[in-house]
């Protein structure tokens, strides 16, 4: 298995691409703010030809990027449906000040966008990526674990030490919990987390010293929508 990413742009969001080993087909995470040519050094380095654009939720940060890097390659952009309209209108991932920052950003659809469900599995570049609705940072938030469980993509869910914000439109702090309880907590300590930002974790330690797992652990249950 490789997996290689970098933080991308002024947000520093985690941008991976991950294929079965070098020189083969690969999938792209979360192509954020000036990520075109870290992507393309990576799959130059690694000799990869990426299928598909997979992204955690629709924030700005996540999605700056993945028109180009998706029309670039012909390639389709996976995304929740609750998260599809942030594509194109990145504004109303944010609130108050925020968003008036983004409002003249103008973004687009990849010509190809393609929903991800609660579930799924995602057989791409010789890769098998089970689906996890996790709400609570956004509506349409995912994350995406890798066979037996060995790996979890969490996006704005899980950090090392923290979780992503909920006080943003389509964020909700009681679902964020709710969604830890269900997809994060039934996970083996040796999951290894990649967060969308800051470094890498596992299951195992987060379960022992993150307040937020400790808080959701109560919640344990199936996720429900805001």
């Amino acid at each position: 298995m490789l997996i290689a990413g970098f933080p991308a742009g002024a947000f520093q969001t985690n941008c991976y691409v991950v294929a079965p080993a070098a020189g083969e087909e690969c999938v792209i995470v979360d192509p954020g703010q000036d990520a075109t040519e870290g992507v393309d050094e990576l799959l130059r380095e690694h000799r990869l030809k990426p299928v598909a654009v997979l992204l955690t939720h629709g924030h700005l940060d996540h999605v700056w990027s993945v028109a180009p890097v998706c029309g670039a390659r012909d390639v389709p952009a996976w995304i929740h449906p609750e998260d599809r309209h942030l594509l194109s209108d990145p504004a109303a991932g944010w609130s108050g000040t925020s968003a008036s920052l983004f409002g003249d950003l103008t973004l687009s659809e990849p010509d190809d966008v393609r929903e991800l469900t609660d579930g799924a599995v995602l057989k791409l570049a010789g890769l098998e990526l089970a689906v996890d609705h996790t709400p609570g940072h956004t509506r349409g938030s995912v994350s995406f674990r890798l066979p037996d469980d060995e790996v979890m993509f969490s996006g704005d869910l899980l950090f090392a030490g923290s979780i992503g914000r909920s006080d943003l439109p389509g964020g909700d702090y009681p679902t964020i919990l709710r969604s830890l309880a269900a997809k994060c907590l039934p996970l083996p300590d040796d999951t290894v987390v990649l967060p969308g930002h800051g470094p890498q974790t596992t299951i195992g330690r987060e379960r022992a010293t993150n307040p937020y797992l400790k808080e959701a652990a109560p919640h344990a249950g199936p996720t429900r929508g805001i």
